[in-house]
């Protein structure tokens, strides 16, 4: 037997039972032959009863789809700006994620009558109400649902009568926090702004704000609209800013920590709607799928895909989009391209991204945002040094009809462990979402758990999109 060569672990990491997606190196010490590799959603046909609005919002509540968008009152015939009089939220059920229905509602008067599907008539906040589905384990029954939404100071003006480019330092603008029981009747749980404008600087907040329970963290966390501005610079429209992401958190929903600005963008890039969110197979991970906007292209847009852990920066490791414009012509400018809060399972090997203005589906492969690729010529990867629970390794996993994939465990240092050996492994060819391992003596490593062990993957024409101890 052979070791392999690595750095001397200094601890192992411990990852229990938990799904661990290939979407950035956490577990990654070395890959020879093999890459991370961000995959392609495919547009589904256009559903006959399609999703479509202004920053909308999928939640996933049991067999139920729900979904918020905004919108705008027929009847209005005054000027539009963010926050304006006419903008209202709207609401869509769907039983499978495929086709919606929208549901007269009788809650909102417009046009004469309640016959509509609208759930919030409130401006400013219509504009950008960002609502999740409280995961807390103690969460009360009243505020099942809860949402962030409010405007910059200008945007609040505005939406006050004031004139837009007047901002009284008496008005100042920021998030408001709202609940809900049920994710129809709304109320508000804050008489003035949680998260000020402060937080984000002159013209902050006019994007969807996006905020949820972490379980990993412990507390509320909130994905913010801000600006990064160069160091030593004042903020200025001559180019020197850029439209970035920060975050804070808080015990309660109601008093958030100071903002940390987390500034991923690269060079030139104008980042929207973070879209940051648990993943809803593995909490712990949070998916980001931000709009890109090149402003000095046209004022093109695209989709990006980043991940972070907990407090930690986001993760991009694919600088690519993840869904690009495409051959529709509408879809290249400004606005065009933005996509849904939450990706969410719309079948059983299946998840589902939605895009705003078109109405499309893009659907992904379970847990298959990226994966860990081996070409034809072949490849490695091995795991750093981690600990587990439980009595079975499954893998979600593709391979071509030639291709392969084998797993070795070693311990901490290399050497692999009698039993779990490369020889020892049976060789696992298909294309599963979730395939166990199996070695010469059976798929039980329940003696190995809790133990600092490594995984060296050997793989052909293959992906390795997640693993798991089960």
């Amino acid at each position: 037997m052979e070791k392999s060569s690595q750095n001397h672990p200094d601890s192992s990491l411990p990852i229990g039972s938990r799904l661990e997606l290939m979407v950035d190196d956490y577990l990654i010490e070395r890959m020879d032959g093999t890459c991370l590799q961000l995959q392609t959603p495919h547009p589904m046909p256009l559903a006959k009863s399609p999703l479509k609005g202004g920053y909308v919002t999928v939640i996933k509540d049991g067999d139920r789809y729900r979904a918020f968008y905004r919108s705008n009152e027929p009847a209005y015939s005054g000027t539009h700006f963010d926050g304006n009089s006419s903008e209202i939220t709207c609401y869509a059920e769907s039983a499978d994620g495929h086709e919606w229905m929208f549901p007269k509602l009788g809650l909102v008067k417009m046009a004469g009558n309640c016959e509509n599907n609208v759930v919030l008539k409130k401006s400013p906040f219509c504009h950008n109400f960002s609502p999740f589905l409280d995961a807390r384990p103690d969460v009360v029954p009243a505020e099942r649902f809860k949402a962030l939404a409010g405007l910059h100071e200008e945007g609040i003006n505005a939406a006050r009568g004031v004139d837009p480019h007047a901002v009284p330092a008496e008005n100042k603008g920021g998030l408001y926090a709202f609940a809900s029981p049920d994710a129809i009747h709304w109320h508000s749980l804050s008489s003035g702004p949680v998260i000020r404008s402060e937080a984000a600087g002159k013209f902050g907040f006019d994007s969807q704000n996006v905020s949820f329970w972490s379980e990993a963290e412990g507390c509320y966390v909130c994905y913010f609209r801000t600006w990064q501005v160069p160091a030593g610079q004042s903020f200025s429209w001559n180019g020197n800013v850029l439209r970035s992401i920060s975050r804070v958190t808080s015990p309660d929903y109601l008093n958030w920590s100071a903002p940390q600005a987390l500034e991923p963008n690269e060079p030139g890039e104008h980042l929207y709607t973070s879209q940051t969110h648990p993943y809803f197979r593995a909490p712990h991970i949070y998916v980001a799928t931000p709009t890109r906007f090149m402003a000095d292209r046209e004022e093109s847009t695209d989709i990006l895909f980043m991940t972070a852990r907990g407090n930690a920066p986001y993760a991009r490791p694919f600088k690519e989009a993840i869904i690009r414009p495409g051959l529709d012509p509408a879809r290249w400018g400004n606005r065009a391209n933005y996509v849904a809060l939450n990706v969410v399972p719309t079948g059983p090997k299946e998840m589902s991204i939605y895009h705003n203005h078109s109405g499309y589906r893009f659907v992904l492969r379970t847990d298959g945002f990226a994966s860990v690729h081996a070409s034809h010529t072949g490849g490695e990867m091995l795991t750093r040094a981690f600990t587990f629970l439980g009595s079975e390794l499954v893998l979600n996993l593709s391979t071509s009809a030639a291709g392969s994939i084998r797993v070795e465990i070693q311990d901490a240092e290399g050497w692999p462990i009698p039993g779990y050996g490369l020889e020892d492994c049976a060789v696992i060819v298909g294309d599963e979402i979730a395939r166990t391992v199996h070695w010469t003596q059976g798929s039980d490593v329940r003696a190995l758990a809790g133990k600092p062990i490594r995984l060296r993957f050997v793989m052909m024409e293959a992906d390795l999109f997640a693993l798991q101890f089960r």
